[in-house]
């Protein structure tokens, strides 16, 4: 069979890829050659095209900025039903249930020394090949990945609070244990309103003002940014910063970014504030 997979179809493969899954976030043994024969009694697909279309569903977690099977390499060319078949399956709640298991995000705390990395901001010199890139930007637009990332309050604290715990301690690694005492975490301590989320210093004493930014998807997985945000970014441009943590979920990464923020991302309106004539 040639044609394209019906809503059926791919239904019973990511119900099978969320089964096997939900072994895999456990440590339980399972057997993906048994899965795979079984679903072929179902849908009556070959062991190879179940085998790509599996590959194609780690593709489509990976761009919601959700675990995937490391056992099935995120393959791109996907169909548009597929994606809808996944983000069907978020609403089931044993799926919810595997998800939120792997959403654990460990605290740390600040007598550990930092195992966070600042590294380059990703530019066009290692940007992924073109039809991965796309397709990785159409599904976070359609999974609205930005917007749950922006909602999603407890990954924003978390992302918040390893950047704070990674400033102080590299102030103390530094030998500027003074400094160190004076971090702040604005947006818990005071609120939301400054355009910046930690008040720090560079080990000379400079004041560095962090937006922080958090996603589970990849780093180039886009968000939101207020008008406050970029109306501070422009007003402490000598000492505001964006700090963008990504692959939270796993293994946290997290880079750079310093004002102009038109050098490094395309600013896009999203809403506008609508006042009677």
């Amino acid at each position: 069979m040639t044609e394209n997979w019906t809503d059926k179809e791919n239904d019973a493969l990511v119900a099978d890829y969320f089964a096997m899954l939900a072994d895999d976030i456990v440590g339980a043994p399972y057997n993906k050659a048994s899965h795979n024969r079984e679903l072929q009694q179902i849908i009556a697909r070959s062991r190879g095209s179940i085998e790509y279309k599996h590959q194609n569903v780690s593709a489509v977690l990976k761009g919601l900025g959700e675990t995937w099977i490391l056992g099935y390499k995120p393959a791109f060319n996907i169909q548009s039903k597929l994606i809808d078949a996944v983000l069907r399956a978020f609403e089931s709640p044993n799926v919810q249930q595997t998800l939120n298991h792997s959403t654990q995000l460990r605290p740390s705390g600040l007598s550990e020394a930092p195992a966070l990395r600042i590294d380059p901001a990703p530019t066009i010199r290692n940007t992924l090949p073109p039809q991965e890139s796309e397709q990785m930007s159409a599904i976070a637009e359609v999974g609205k990945v930005a917007k749950r990332d922006e909602l999603n309050r407890a990954l924003g604290r978390f992302g918040e609070k390893l950047i704070l715990e990674y400033e102080r301690q590299t102030l103390i690694q530094n030998g500027r244990s003074d400094l160190a005492g004076k971090v702040t975490w604005v947006s818990e301590e005071i609120g939301d309103g400054a355009g910046y989320d930690i008040s720090s210093y560079s080990s000379i004493g400079e004041e560095r003002l962090i937006e922080v930014k958090t996603t589970n998807g990849w780093d180039r997985t886009p968000f939101h940014i207020s008008r406050n945000e970029i109306a501070s970014s422009k007003q402490f441009e000598r000492s505001w910063c964006l700090v963008r943590v990504w692959n939270a979920r796993k293994t946290p990464k997290a880079f750079e970014l310093r004002p102009p923020l038109e050098q490094h991302v395309s600013l896009l309106p999203t809403s506008y504030r609508a006042d009677f004539l």
